[in-house]
């Protein structure tokens, strides 16, 4: 594919390899790149507590996880026969209070334990526009459908921005001293803010990213690439909004090139080539041949699995 003057993209200095732990945060485009680590068989957690969209949201889930603070019964909210988590997503809200503290947990540990071990924390900022819940004052991660009149729709300002990555960045730094952060701003756009809204809410982003000096963090360019060279409509899924498969795979390749080890490459060609063996579907799954093909597979399986033992297929 041709496109324009590719977006720079700097080499990163602590490429991932097949050694490494990644940690994934932020909105729907890091589950894109999430997933592409998990086909690639990389270790990666992402999201425990759902999609998360905005620095305050992340700063908190990595907060209470580093400083491991319990959820109990006064960061729950009822409403409509659920009970609901403000700081976290409604793919945890549940009927039962005392089932939602448990999944809440469950997910602080989790993202806690992985923070512990984690050589690469990636950061995915969706927007800079957020929901201050009245009764509380408190900004929140989601608002779970509830009525909108309980709640105050803010733009952050550069400088709480900017704060919140400060805050969150040194919270990592001295629970984990080997961790590398990759921020990213996701190309996702937000038009139920509207066009101007939401050019607003990127360039905020954008700009308190960039206050930072290059030591603080490995900046990728996922947005200004969709941006300036994916500018086409056939680029995007049906909603005109998400970046489509073709996109993500672009996208992709550029993190490849500059955020993966070279000697990772040879594996996840092998990984690549093992996946789509397994998701191969025979004519005859019965045949002599058929049966040949598996054989070849599960040995291709085998010996990466004797270099690299975490691999599961």
């Amino acid at each position: 594919m041709q496109f324009t003057t590719p977006v720079p993209v700097a080499q990163s200095q602590n490429p991932i390899g097949y050694g490494s732990k990644i940690v994934s945060l932020g909105s729907c485009f890091a589950v894109n790149i999430a997933e592409k680590f998990d086909y690639f068989k990389f270790q990666n957690n992402c999201n425990p507590f759902g999609i998360l969209f905005h620095p305050l949201a992340i700063l908190e889930i990595i907060r209470r996880s580093v400083l491991d603070e319990k959820f109990t019964a006064s960061d729950l909210v009822q409403d409509q026969g659920l009970w609901h988590c403000l700081d976290a997503h409604s793919d945890l809200s549940h009927p039962n209070p005392s089932e939602l503290l448990d999944n809440l947990n469950t997910a602080r540990q989790t993202t806690r334990a992985a923070l512990q071990n984690a050589t690469h924390l990636v950061l995915t900022y969706g927007t800079a526009w957020v929901y201050r819940y009245k009764s509380s004052g408190k900004v929140v991660a989601n608002c779970h459908k509830i009525a909108q009149w309980k709640f105050e729709k803010e733009l952050l300002p550069i400088a709480s921005i900017r704060a919140a990555i400060d805050q969150t960045l040194q919270l990592v730094q001295d629970f984990n001293t080997s961790c590398r952060v990759i921020v990213t701003v996701s190309p996702v756009r937000h038009l139920k803010d509207g066009f101007v809204e939401n050019q607003r809410s990127k360039a905020h982003l954008i700009a308190a990213i960039h206050d930072f000096t290059d030591a603080a963090f490995d900046y990728f360019p996922s947005y200004e690439i969709v941006m300036d060279e994916l500018r086409d409509y056939r680029f995007y899924a049906a909603d005109m909004l998400h970046p489509n498969p073709t996109a993500i795979d672009y996208i992709w390749e550029r993190f490849s090139d500059s955020h993966i080890a070279p000697e990772a490459k040879m594996v996840m060609s092998e990984i690549d080539g093992i996946q789509k063996g397994l998701r191969h579907k025979p004519f005859h799954p019965e045949s002599d041949s058929h049966r040949q093909f598996l054989d070849k597979l599960n040995t291709r399986i085998a010996v990466l699995q004797k270099q690299l033992p975490h691999l599961q297929f």
